[in-house]
């Protein structure tokens, strides 16, 4: 984890509300500090009064020290965001609440880190009552409708493709590399022949809005994404686009060992009971408007769901898009208040 403990300007160190802050899939904590002090969600909040805490999910490029297992190894990597959820969120919350002495903290996640959320709520209910509220920037748990070239490419293959990489010790995908650094820097930057093509390339996984894009940031962006991550957490949600529910992962005939079933059980959104706020858009892939409201009408307390007031805000805008403070931070930071006054 990394922490930002107290802003430049509100310097006070004690008797902070804590946040704990948890990014989405192939990216890390970098993604709510990349676009500095003025812009990234980390910043804002520490400027706000809040005791930031910024997670990593396991096996990105800041998680990877495990015990007993080498990254370089295939079973380091048999993990989906179903062990994200279950284990390494309670983990870090934990770690958070004794290190600061709260009984409870605000969680804003994006992506992924609202996906792991539902996890650990569902399966580890006493979680809820470590919540003061969740906050989650286009929500993902349903796929039904999901617009991703990236995940209709590989959902109908994702356990053949896993399963494979594993055999051939590839089970890592999209690492941080130095290739993509330096592609970043000599190929996106500013008057680079090829900047409107990374533009493209960002646009096809995050879906299209030229206009929140600060297209100088490129270069910046892929210093630090993708970050990494197992091609189980890639396939599990091909799992759930193709069966069109929201499951445990499927382990094919070792069901029965893990779950006692056959098949692989539902998460029960019923027990999520913390307090949760949508934030999310009409043009985002990923996140899709019916998935979101099937996912809200589940949840055991949905608090409101707010829309970004622009018809083309997408993915990655809620992290990088350059009204990101106007459009959503603001309103996030307005109703975590609202729950510290119950």
């Amino acid at each position: 984890m990394h922490r930002i403990p107290y802003g430049r300007q509100n310097k006070k160190k004690t008797n902070r509300p804590v946040v704990f802050v948890m990014h989405g899939l192939l990216s890390s904590s970098a993604d709510f500090v990349v676009t500095g002090p003025e812009k990234a969600l980390a910043y804002i909040l520490a400027e706000a009064g809040y005791d930031v805490w910024l997670g990593n999910a396991r096996g990105n490029r800041y998680s990877r020290q495990h015990a007993f297992i080498d990254p370089k190894r295939p079973k380091f990597w048999k993990f989906s965001w179903d062990e994200i959820g279950s284990l390494d969120l309670p983990a870090m919350i934990d770690y958070v609440l004794a290190h600061t002495r709260r009984r409870k903290l605000h969680y804003i996640g994006h992506s992924q880190g609202t996906t792991a959320f539902w996890v650990m709520c569902s399966l580890r209910p006493e979680y809820n009552h470590k919540i003061i509220s969740m906050h989650a920037l286009a929500p993902v748990a349903y796929l039904s409708h999901n617009k991703s070239p990236l995940l209709h490419a590989i959902a109908p293959f994702s356990n053949v493709i896993a399963k494979f990489l594993t055999v051939i010790g590839k089970a890592e995908f999209m690492p941080n590399k130095r290739l993509m650094k330096w592609a970043g820097a000599a190929m996106c930057r500013n008057g680079a022949t090829f900047q409107e093509l990374c533009s493209n390339i960002y646009f096809l996984i995050g879906g299209w809005n030229s206009v929140e894009l600060n297209r100088t940031m490129i270069p910046v962006i892929l210093g630090h994404t993708p970050a990494g991550a197992s091609v189980y957490q890639l396939a599990h949600y091909g799992q759930v686009m193709a069966s069109k529910e929201f499951r445990r992962f499927n382990h094919g005939l070792a069901n029965i060992g893990f779950y006692q079933s056959v098949t692989p059980p539902r998460y029960d959104l019923h027990k999520v009971t913390a307090p949760v706020f949508f934030h999310y858009s009409l043009s985002d892939p990923w996140a899709q408007v019916k998935d979101v409201e099937r996912l809200g009408r589940e949840l055991g307390n949905l608090r409101a769901k707010r829309v970004i007031p622009m018809a083309t805000y997408s993915h990655f805008d809620f992290l990088m898009g350059i009204n990101a403070k106007r459009l959503v931070y603001d309103q996030v930071i307005s109703d975590m208040r609202s729950m510290e006054k119950k």
